[in-house]
């Protein structure tokens, strides 16, 4: 009998899933509350239902004797989503809910790290009085990242000395509805991220990708989910040596270690700094963009490691094709601060050239295309240089006339030599 698996989600994220699983001998099926398109295109069956309502999700799986099942999205980690799952025999590739605790709660976060030792865990301290993180920021004599405890979806961070003034974050805090915040010391250095698949207390890493969170070109103005993302043809960055990404591994090494009985992706976003690689945060499922960066040019089949991570197998080593990757999203106008959502996209597949295109978070009804509030789709380009794979994105682009905000400077060899000039600084 083959496999019959369930993706949930219904994001860009999901879309590469999908796509790294299509060409199985498995019987695709999909549930979201949006009706991703590219998604629908692929699987033998999409259920638009809430995937964050465990009880629905069992019960769908149910109906398609699902055998697997993978969770794209960190919210429906954090509602239990797995364990349901789990509990009727079917086995999730995520993590249940007290192990997704690692993204979901960032307090939990950093004690887990500081109780463990380890390596990585900046200075920190974690507040449930709003009023006691202001004084805290007051007494500070030096800049600090403030994060809700919570998800916001990569947006709710805010760093003094870069995004905002003490003064504005103390407002910040009391404006907001938070209940636990988190303060910790301002990293400064070159973001980047590593992606690893975890199962039976062993795991398997891909090469490094640098996510763009600011909104606009230049890394200017808020934070969003992702703007997009580059890969080099291998494991490091450009700005990276190879015991940069040895040490980032190792902090992998040491979580997986701790975290006994962990199962899915774990996404450790790092920075690298003047003293070495710190640790920003945790994710607990593959990065939106950095999923569609690293999941096209993975050679080894997906359906093989979800099979080994249930069967309690040895987890196969990755292949990696030794190509570079440039992803860049196209966002409704407006957002993260103030999105339009209910357009309808225009979009000519045909026209994406050789770059791939995965829907994100765009909701398919009879009629067309329309966007949500959230990013609408994302073009990839693959090649044997980051400049080349660029150039692939950037042409494909050009043809959309739906009047999406696009970050067209990522990727380019301007603001990669820009990080390498930022790390060569920073090194002295």
């Amino acid at each position: 009998m083959g496999e019959t698996v369930l993706l949930v989600g219904g994001g860009g994220r999901e879309h590469a899933i999908a796509r790294a699983l299509a060409d199985s001998e498995a019987s695709l099926y999909a549930c979201a509350s949006n009706r991703n398109p590219g998604i629908a295109q692929l699987a033998e069956g999409f259920e638009t239902l809430d995937e964050t309502h465990p009880t629905a999700v069992v019960t769908y799986a149910t109906e398609i004797e699902a055998t697997l099942a993978v969770i794209g999205p960190e919210a429906p980690l954090a509602a239990g989503v797995a364990d349901a799952l789990d509990e009727v025999g079917v086995y999730a590739f995520g993590p249940q809910e007290s192990e997704a605790r690692i993204e979901t709660d960032k307090a939990f976060q950093r004690r887990f790290m500081a109780q463990h030792d380890i390596p990585g865990c900046p200075d920190f301290a974690t507040f449930d009085q709003m009023e006691a993180a202001c004084e805290y920021i007051d007494a500070s004599d030096s800049h600090l990242a403030v994060k809700p405890a919570g998800l916001t979806g990569g947006k709710g961070v805010r760093v003094t000395g870069d995004q905002i003034t003490k003064d504005e974050a103390k407002t910040y805090l009391r404006e907001s509805e938070y209940d636990r915040v988190v303060l910790e010391e301002r990293l400064v250095g070159e973001e980047f991220t590593v992606q690893a698949f975890v199962a039976n207390g062993e795991y398997r890493v891909s090469p490094a990708v640098q996510d763009h969170k600011r909104a606009y070109e230049g890394d200017e103005g808020p934070n969003t989910g992702g703007m997009g993302s580059y890969s080099a043809a291998g494991d490091n960055l450009p700005f990276m040596t190879e015991a940069d990404y040895e040490d980032a591994v190792s902090v992998i090494d040491a979580v997986v270690e701790t975290l006994d009985g962990y199962k899915g992706a774990l996404y450790g976003q790092f920075m690298l700094t003047a003293d070495g690689v710190s640790v920003v945060e945790f994710n607990a499922r593959f990065g939106d963009p950095e999923a569609m960066n690293i999941l096209p040019i993975l050679e080894t089949p997906l359906l093989d490691m979800l099979c080994a991570a249930r069967d309690d197998e040895p987890l196969p080593e990755l292949e990696f094709t030794q190509q570079a990757t440039v992803c860049k999203y196209a966002v409704p106008a407006g957002y993260p601060t103030d999105p339009k959502a209910g357009t309808i996209v225009e979009i000519d597949e045909e026209s994406a050239g050789d770059a791939l295109l995965f829907y994100a978070s765009v909701d398919e009804r009879e009629d067309g295309i329309y966007t949500t509030t959230s990013r609408s789709f994302a073009v990839v380009g693959l090649a044997d240089t980051i400049e080349t794979a660029e150039q692939i994105a950037e042409d494909a682009l050009a043809a959309d006339e739906s009047g999406l905000h696009i970050r067209h400077d990522i990727g380019t060899p301007e603001l990669v030599q820009q990080r390498i000039d930022h790390m060569n600084e920073l090194r002295g």
